[in-house]
């Protein structure tokens, strides 16, 4: 079986090169890796020291951020390797501030297993939530390098619990320890004859955590909302907005609305738009206006939503209605606000969990909608104790990253 996964990475990388002429994406999937062991070659010497990290994508970097970030404080003189496996991970983060080195992570071949390690030689490996790369985690079992899962995820629906997954059940071994998420997933693992498990908890509650540490101010939100009650509604995608703009529509005046939209494109912001009857304004229009007279501000820009959470009353979590399901939803929880989803959440473990005590709100229809935005803006009692149960999830749950650190450090 190893033999034909190995035939499989050496296929796929062959299909990905022919898609690469079509699709940009792609393009930047394998344009990018081809500079990835000159990149390794200039930045790192044989005598540095080094710790390495790896992430799927930009979800997982920012899941991994709280331990990244005090592995750098408690190994000053170690140079901090960060890898990508898709390119809306690395084309975000590629100019961070807490890797030395921040790249591509080539395709999981046996010589590029053996050529990547060779000239990183980490001290430590660290993988986030998931992504087991088989020819990676046997260089590093053979190099005994000290290697830990972060904040994982196991599933019945894993190559591991197959009865043909005994490879991937193999490379396993190559981890010192799994700091996972849940119970379950630590029952799953240990199902395997693994007893170095431990559940840490999920480490972007850390994160969401640090976000009150720092300034969210914005002038212009501030002057938006114009201490009136506030929805706000992230990464929203057509079907949330069909159901959104209807209620608007027919809001009360005194609410306000401030919509950032997962995709940004003219048209789509022009389509939203034209569903909305109340006044409304983009971000990239605001200069010079005075927006304390709108009802709706479309956020035509990314990279600030987060800092918008800290100005809502109730929050929309859009994502709801399409597959795999909704987007982040601790960032608005750790404001202490109500969070409104819609009907697809299942994959997602902390929206089962604030679905579970009340804090999270999952909707299907216009009219369920309606109700719970009504009642949410006209009982303040009812918005509390919501926005109270959203707070204490995420103290209840942080941690995960001193847990992680007093066993790795």
């Amino acid at each position: 079986m190893l033999f034909l996964y190995n035939l499989a990475i050496h296929i796929a990388g062959f299909f990905l090169r022919i898609i690469s002429l079509f699709s940009p994406k792609i393009k930047l999937f394998v344009e990018g890796r081809k500079s990835v062991f000159s990149t390794l070659k200039e930045k790192i010497q044989p005598e540095d020291k080094t710790i390495w990290f790896h992430s799927a994508s930009l979800g997982e970097y920012e899941q991994g951020l709280p331990v990244i970030e005090k592995i750098k404080e408690k190994y000053p003189s170690h140079k901090i390797i960060v890898t990508f496996f898709s390119p809306s991970g690395y084309e975000v983060r590629k100019n961070n501030t807490v890797a030395d080195v921040t790249i591509y992570l080539p395709l999981d071949t046996k010589s590029n297993a053996k050529k990547f390690i060779k000239l990183v030689h980490p001290e430590k490996a660290f993988f986030i939530k998931y992504e087991f790369w088989l020819n990676y985690l046997k260089e590093l079992e053979d190099h005994k390098t000290p290697t830990y899962l972060i904040s994982g995820i196991f599933r019945d629906n894993q190559m591991f619990f197959k009865w043909y997954g005994g490879f991937y059940r193999n490379a396993l071994k190559a981890f010192t320890y799994f700091f996972v998420q849940n119970e379950k997933s630590k029952e799953k693992v240990e199902s395997l004859g693994f007893k170095n498990v431990i559940v840490s908890g999920d480490t972007r509650f850390d994160r969401v955590n640090a976000i009150l540490e720092r300034d969210n101010r914005l002038d212009y939100i501030e002057n938006f909302k114009n201490n009136k009650q506030t929805i706000v509604i992230g990464s929203s995608w057509p079907k949330d907005e069909a159901l959104l703009a209807e209620y608007i529509n027919q809001a009360p005046e005194n609410v306000k609305f401030i919509i950032a939209p997962h995709n940004i494109k003219p048209d789509q912001i022009t389509d939203l738009q034209s569903k909305i009857t109340k006044s409304t304004i983009l971000f990239s229009e605001k200069e010079n206006k005075d927006l304390s007279g709108y009802n709706v501000f479309i956020i035509d820009i990314v990279g600030i939503l987060t800092k918008i959470y800290s100005y809502g009353t109730i929050a929309y979590v859009g994502g709801g209605f399409g597959n795999p399901g909704i987007h982040n939803i601790l960032e608005p929880a750790t404001f202490g606000m109500p969070i409104v989803i819609g009907p697809n959440y299942s994959n997602f473990a902390e929206a089962i969990a604030l679905v579970k005590i009340g804090g999270c709100i999952p909707i299907s229809t216009s009219s369920e909608l309606k109700e719970i935005f009504d009642n949410l803006l006209k009982d303040k009692n009812f918005l509390e104790e919501k926005s109270e149960i959203s707070r204490s999830f995420i103290q209840t749950n942080k941690g995960a990253t001193e847990t992680i650190i007093k066993l790795v450090v």
